[in-house]
């Protein structure tokens, strides 16, 4: 019987001393904001008092003139934001691993370093930068289109109501094309060099062994790289208020959420800000979030398991 008897596992106590000072951290700057942003969303700032009124700011977000128009405004807005990057970034930066991986190529680790610089500009930098290319008055964009014979394609793109979204946007791809390159080129390089062979050893070579053999194959990081840029244009705000100011101009055509929740919030110019309209806003961008994730993981994220090696 004693022999029976299992000895029991010891605790291992060491794990959770390790694990304690990252989920301090994390708590202190990730999970009490947010549970005071919710709780302040709930609450509206009455005679210098904070009564809570349950839904009441999201039915103004949603109902209220003052404020819906600018929120659909800004929802439509980073929507179109987030599919130029899908549509524009993430297959460029597919093509570029693609082709940075191949084996015949010359000064390709000067090309990787060269595409990837910007993404560790500042966005200060990089929304001067282009504002001053693009300037109608002394950019260097006239001369160099002038230079090609397009000159009379050039138009004041960030300063017409029709342009200035895209043209933000392709800016932002340009200085984050690299993100998606990296991580698919590495993913790329995880490919077991088995596989590869016995695709040549088939007469599947070239483009056909990519979009046969290799592109299923990263399907996964594919997904990755798709929900990160999700996260990363719903909640961007750094470009767009570097490169047109708090009111997201020209008039309120470049706003997103993120600027949206900054002039809720703080207040600009004759506008007043209201914490607790902004804490419903931030909230709304949360939920957003969340849903976007979620969606991923239990319908995009189990369908591309079966690709993985």
């Amino acid at each position: 019987m004693a022999a029976d008897i299992r000895p029991k596992r010891p605790f291992r106590w060491h794990i959770g001393v390790f694990l304690a000072p990252a989920v301090l951290v994390y708590t202190a700057i990730m999970i009490l904001p947010l549970a005071g942003t919710l709780q302040l969303s709930l609450f509206r700032n009455i005679e210098q008092h904070q009564v809570f009124v349950g839904l009441e700011n999201f039915r103004m977000l949603f109902g209220d003139p003052n404020w819906s128009v600018g929120f659909w405004n800004a929802l439509r807005n980073n929507t179109w934001f987030f599919i130029i990057h899908m549509l524009v970034q993430n297959p460029i930066g597919v093509m570029l691993a693609a082709l940075l991986s191949s084996p015949k190529l010359r000064f390709a680790a000067f090309y990787r370093t060269a595409i990837f610089v910007p993404t560790i500009l500042s966005f200060v930098i990089v929304g001067f930068a282009w504002k001053l290319i693009l300037s109608p008055l002394w950019g260097v964009a006239p001369h160099l289109m002038d230079l090609v014979g397009l000159k009379s394609l050039f138009t004041p793109w960030l300063g017409k109501e029709q342009y200035a979204l895209t043209a933000l946007s392709l800016i932002s791809v340009w200085q984050f094309v690299g993100i998606p390159m990296m991580l698919i080129y590495a993913a790329l390089l995880s490919i077991p060099e088995e596989v590869i062979e016995a695709a040549e050893c088939d007469g599947i070579t070239g483009l056909s062994q990519f979009w046969k053999i290799k592109l299923p194959l990263i399907l996964p990081s594919i997904g990755i790289i798709s929900i990160l840029t999700f996260v990363g244009n719903f909640n961007a705000f750094d470009l767009i208020y570097t490169a047109q100011g708090a009111l997201a101009g020209p008039n309120y055509s470049t706003d997103i959420l993120g600027t949206f929740l900054y002039r809720a919030f703080f207040g600009f110019q004759l506008q007043v800000g209201d914490p607790n309209m902004g804490a419903a806003i931030a909230t709304m961008m949360f939920l957003i979030i969340l849903g976007g994730v979620c969606v991923y993981l239990f319908l995009v994220q189990t369908r591309l398991r079966r690709y993985q090696f």
